[in-house]
């Protein structure tokens, strides 16, 4: 922890030092940056990957509503070069330990917000989806559409489907693909999220459906980079071929003897 509080300080201190760079050479002549041999090259490379990375990171807590200081930045980081610090380690690490705590209650409290939005909008989705020509809605609250109708066997719960998927959000931004990547899926059915579980079993070998998962039978009020909380999900799924439970468990046995 606090090497990371050190590393912070430092990525911070370079990101504000760019853009007062930046702002200087507005009024002033462009400086020439010299990248000729291997170790310009490291230094300005050390440089530039930690303002890249960090860039996010301050425009994050700015966004928050936690201002930050850039030309205290640029001070901080000159005397931190000079060994001419104002505060010593220890409160440096207290201070940034406590911005660290300050952004992760803006970051909770914003979720929350995000998440309460996300439901109103996923029941709201739903509502308009169910009413419409060819949507099917189960007992759990699953909606599905048949968009081909295949004449193959359907699978049980226990089995090992193969199948070519298209997931996305309500807005339509796509978050998983396996069309995308050329190859189909393979997953045993019942370790999968329960949306999928049951919807799959309503399909024959060689069918489309598409599928529209509350939240409750997706994530939840799980957050993740790609899906929100309280998020409804849109799949689109082409069932390609079932492994029966008992085959793969009778192809398991052989293969141990």
């Amino acid at each position: 922890m606090k090497s990371l509080y050190k590393y912070s300080l430092v990525a911070l201190a370079v990101v504000g030092l760019t853009a007062c760079n930046q702002e200087q050479e507005a009024v002033a002549a462009p400086v020439s940056v010299e990248l000729k041999t291997e170790a310009q090259k490291e230094a300005y490379s050390v440089g530039a990957s930690i303002g890249t990375y960090m860039a996010g990171h301050i425009k994050e807590q700015e966004e928050l509503g936690l201002a930050v200081d850039r030309d205290l930045i640029v001070t901080g980081f000159s005397e931190g070069l000079n060994s001419e610090l104002k505060l010593t380690q220890e409160e440096m690490q207290a201070v940034l330990q406590s911005l660290d705590e300050k952004l992760n209650e803006k970051r909770q409290a914003q979720a929350a917000i995000l998440a309460e939005k996300n439901l109103a909008e996923s029941v709201a989705y739903l509502e308009t989806n169910k009413a419409k020509e060819g949507v099917t809605t189960t007992e759990s609250g699953l909606q599905y559409e048949v968009l081909t109708e295949g004449t193959g066997e359907k699978p049980v719960a226990a089995d090992t489907v193969k199948v070519h998927y298209v997931g996305t959000l309500t807005d339509g931004t796509e978050f998983d693909s396996s069309v995308a990547r050329g190859e189909p899926a393979t997953f045993p059915l019942n370790r999968v999220i329960p949306g999928w579980t049951e919807g799959v079993q309503l399909m024959s070998v060689g069918s489309k459906f598409k599928f529209v998962i509350p939240a409750n039978l997706a994530y939840g009020d799980r957050d993740s980079a790609t899906i929100p909380a309280n998020s409804t999900l849109v799949f689109e799924v082409e069932l390609l071929d079932i492994e029966k439970a008992d085959a793969a468990a009778e192809a398991s046995a052989a293969h141990a003897h």
